[in-house]
């Protein structure tokens, strides 16, 4: 896997946009710049959408930073369904106008990966983290904590992008993925974790602190 910085664009987006924008503009060539307006301000909402800032990390071996930018909409003690353990939930839900660049969370390596189709319900309802189309990690953290982090997909989310695979050591904050268009990044972490956020709270992927380690 190519090594981040990232292009400010996701590269997952180049086709969409490139698309956008070349409609919009025979639109504007061939009928009128009226008729082409509500196409530019597509264009626009596509270029924004797949936008992809660079981003620093904090300095902390034991933080367990945000994977994904949005709202915490779920802090709960539950089964884990992927390593069958009991767990703490982080769910960060993103609507269409955060960035869906996803980046790890720790330190690790890649253990497994499981995808599941499913639904597209909401992704920002509970039932979502078990029905919708998901994508899920279990990261072996450098300390020897299991994490799994799990890409769903949301309402219009039509397609979830991973670009890891088992055996690949993962770094805090590398790009690891992109949901397209809403949806809802779910992080399961041990029950000894310190944890930092609450539901309700705006989180950034990479300079937040979801969570701590406990020594």
């Amino acid at each position: 896997m190519s090594s981040y910085p990232h292009p400010l664009i996701a590269r997952e987006g180049w086709p969409f946009i490139a698309g956008s924008v070349i409609i919009a503009m025979l639109v504007n060539i061939y009928v009128s710049w009226v008729w082409a307006i509500p196409f530019w301000i597509i264009a626009i909402f596509v270029l924004q959408f797949f936008r992809d800032p660079p981003r620093s990390i904090p300095f902390g071996k034991n933080l367990i930073l945000s994977p994904a930018d949005g709202r915490i909409v779920a802090v709960e003690i539950i089964p884990d369904p992927y390593l069958k353990r009991d767990a703490i939930k982080v769910s960060v839900f993103m609507n269409v106008f955060n960035v869906h660049s996803n980046r790890s969370p720790v330190d690790g390596e890649v253990c497994d990966k499981w995808y599941f189709p499913g639904k597209f319900i909401n992704a920002d309802l509970p039932k979502a983290s078990l029905e919708n189309e998901r994508n899920a990690l279990w990261i072996k953290t450098d300390n020897g904590a299991d994490v799994t982090c799990v890409q769903v997909a949301g309402l219009i989310a039509k397609r979830i992008l991973c670009h890891v695979k088992p055996g690949e050591h993962l770094t805090r904050g590398q790009r690891f993925g992109f949901i397209r268009f809403g949806s809802r990044v779910d992080v399961y972490l041990p029950l000894n974790t310190r944890i930092n956020v609450n539901i309700g709270d705006k989180v950034y992927a990479t300079t937040s602190i979801l969570a701590e380690f406990r020594e």
